[in-house]
């Protein structure tokens, strides 16, 4: 299987909040927000109604008649939804009353996410750890910040850049690992049509960065089998 590979290292990120947010930031025009979902799925509907009947589909037709309000409630409410920031999951964190300091990893978490060069779907996993300190996170808010940034026209390298800084924001510490391993069918299925390739890209945060024995450990722990059943 071929991969591409692209890891970064983050030191802590609010030290530079600004100009590092400004870096990995999805780019939304300062007036995104001010049509309501309603008034997008409508005016997304006629645009796709106009492409298929460029097409020269027969929107008459009872299996076509219905797809463009369909695909536009799917891109407002389900494949985009994530760009709306009042979505945003609570990350709630808990005192770390049992005082565990060692790595915590959450792997294996589905990405379906969408290619903003050809809008075409991302498939993979993302797997995160963090070194528990004051605070620790329940384990379905990593599931959740990986759903909501995938929600969005994304790039790899911003989706995993955009899952850690909302992980140390929330837990309070840069020691925070993010990889993700995925497939874009905008490689797959058109172009150059290679289906095995996949890209893998990681940030690592605090003492991940700066531990390289802690981040070997991170890599050993996703590839342990977890399997379960026949």
């Amino acid at each position: 299987m071929g991969r591409t590979f692209a890891a970064m290292n983050s030191s802590d990120l609010h030290d530079d909040h600004d100009h590092l947010g400004a870096a990995f930031d999805t780019p939304l025009r300062p007036d995104a927000f001010e049509l309501s979902e309603d008034e997008k799925i409508a005016r997304i509907e006629t645009h796709v109604r106009g492409i298929l009947d460029t097409l020269g589909m027969d929107l008459s037709d009872d299996s076509l008649k219905g797809t463009p309000k369909r695909v536009a409630k799917m891109f407002v409410k389900e494949a985009f939804g994530g760009l709306d920031p009042a979505k945003k999951p609570v990350l709630n964190t808990f005192e770390n009353s049992y005082q565990y300091g060692e790595m915590l990893v959450e792997k294996n978490i589905v990405v379906y996410s969408t290619c903003e060069h050809h809008l075409l779907p991302i498939v993979g996993r993302a797997h995160i750890a963090y070194l528990s300190q004051d605070r620790v996170i329940g384990l379905s808010k990593m599931n959740r910040i990986v759903d909501f940034y995938a929600k969005r026209p994304q790039v790899q390298e911003r989706l995993t850049r955009q899952i850690t800084a909302a992980l140390q924001e929330a837990l309070g510490t840069p020691d925070v690992a993010v990889l993700i391993d995925a497939k874009h069918l905008c490689v797959n299925a058109r172009g150059i049509r290679d289906i095995d390739s996949s890209t893998v890209t990681a940030e690592y945060g605090g003492r991940f960065a700066e531990n390289e024995q802690l981040k070997q450990d991170f890599l050993s722990y996703i590839q342990l089998k977890t399997e379960f059943g026949d």
